[in-house]
């Protein structure tokens, strides 16, 4: 199994909060790469691996989820993340911006966002 990237998500409650973020992430040179309205990503441009998300709210899933890891082959992780039965938040399914994605609960209690990018 190939990890691609983890990137931490931060939740703020308003859009003026993740203005902020977008601002003082940009102090260490960050730059947006995805805006969706409720959901911002930040990269640094010389490693773009290296990511920042903000969400004012979850549209399509119950929960922010506290990170996400992007794999290579979310349906085999999929498959043994829910023959291990740890507790899946979210099915997983196809979202509109090009990913494929589930939510798990790790033993802290932290959910977990898992997704590919699908094929364009």
């Amino acid at each position: 199994m190939t990890v691609r990237r983890i990137v931490p998500n931060i939740q703020v409650e308003s859009e003026e909060q993740l203005g902020a973020g977008h601002d003082f992430y940009g102090l260490l040179g960050f730059e947006e790469v995805m805006n969706l309205g409720w959901v911002t990503t930040l990269a640094s441009p010389a490693n773009p691996t290296a990511q920042v998300s903000f969400l004012t709210e979850e549209r399509t899933a119950p929960v922010v989820p506290d990170l996400s890891v992007e794999v290579e082959d979310v349906d085999a992780v999929y498959a043994r993340v829910v023959a291990s039965g740890a507790e899946v938040v979210r099915e997983l399914r196809d979202e509109e911006w090009g990913v494929r994605r589930f939510f798990v609960r790790d033993p802290g209690g932290r959910v977990v966002n898992v997704l590919s990018h699908r094929p364009a």
